[in-house]
């Protein structure tokens, strides 16, 4: 979701770095996998098309922290029926 982030800090030698990757628009979001050897940072849209990637060599990932939005409880807002979105209405 838009303002879901992750922050990668990489050891660079003599010093570190970090990078953040952030879902920049409405609907996307931040998926992290680590694949041979390699973490794997990228913003995903909606129906699952890879926007960007950051790509780092896991041996070099110092820390990999996921710091999503805070979401609202739904069931709270005024209005709500209490129900999912995706189920057909009891008749």
């Amino acid at each position: 979701m838009k303002g879901d982030r992750v922050e990668i800090v990489v050891d660079a030698g003599d010093t570190t770095r970090t990078y953040e990757v952030v879902a920049s628009r409405a609907g996307r979001r931040v998926e992290t996998a680590v694949r041979r050897g390699v973490v794997e940072v990228s913003e995903v849209t909606r129906n699952g098309s890879v926007v960007r990637t950051a790509r780092f060599m896991a041996t070099r990932v110092l820390a990999l922290v996921e710091q999503p939005i805070p979401r609202e409880d739904t069931s709270e807002k005024a209005g709500h029926s209490g129900r999912p979105l995706r189920e057909d209405p009891e008749t």
